[in-house]
């Protein structure tokens, strides 16, 4: 059974009293191992099918299925238990909490999640995202490329099913964009995670298994790059 089943979705918005198609019956299904691209321009839907992955909204119509749940049957409280507990967030600006350190951001929502030990997990992320020596650095103090490793890390802490990065090389320079597009292969490749990223950047497709390209809200086409990988 595939982690994330998109079924026949579509996602109408009211704009100035006339509706607008944002997806159009998308189809797709993200594997466990499995790193996947959205790639389109701005406007093509990308961003609107991450949110609708993340149950952050819900279609119009057609399901959107995470470990086998409908996200679309669940309650408010049953959808906060479904993200924290299932689901990992990666975002172009990296949303860190300035007034935290390294560790304290990433130990903040395993705390909320009432996780056992949440600073020794926190710090095992850190290490495996090979951010360890910065835990006890505030955001100010790290560069870019640190601060997006600190947010994988964070995504990474309640060790999600599902992956879920937009745009995460946007505020990057080409070397650390493609350092942290490894980190994302990698979680799927040695943690078992789906991951789901839009980019509209070609270039970041490098390290993906699959694209898929999305245009005025449709998919106009899947390319296989390599093989499922099965985590170790």
């Amino acid at each position: 059974m595939a982690r994330l089943e998109v079924q026949g979705v579509s996602k109408i918005y009211e704009a100035e009293g006339a509706p607008v198609k944002a997806l159009d019956d998308i189809s797709l299904d993200v594997q466990s191992g499995e790193f996947v691209a959205l790639v389109g321009r701005s406007g093509c839907g990308k961003s609107t099918l991450l949110n609708l992955s993340g149950a952050m909204d819900f279609p119009s119509s057609g399901s959107v299925i995470l470990d086998g749940t409908n996200t679309s049957h669940l309650s408010d409280r049953e959808l906060t238990g479904l993200r924290r507990e299932k689901i990992g967030f990666i975002f172009q600006s990296f949303q860190l909490l300035h007034t935290l350190t390294a560790v304290e951001n990433v130990e903040l929502p395993l705390m909320l999640a009432r996780k056992a030990a949440p600073r020794r997990i926190a710090l095992e992320r850190l290490r495996w995202v090979e951010m360890d020596e910065y835990a006890d650095r505030f955001p100010h103090q790290l560069s870019g490329g640190q601060q997006q490793r600190i947010a994988i890390a964070r995504a990474l802490g309640g060790s999600p099913s599902l992956l879920l990065a937009d745009e995460p090389t946007g505020n990057l320079d080409t070397v650390t964009g493609e350092l942290v597009l490894e980190l994302l292969s990698k979680s799927a490749r040695e943690l078992g995670m789906s991951v789901l990223m839009a980019t509209h950047s070609t270039e970041s497709t490098a390290a993906v298994d699959r694209v898929v390209k999305l245009r005025d809200g449709r998919i106009v086409g899947i390319e296989t790059l390599r093989q499922l990988r099965r985590p170790a």
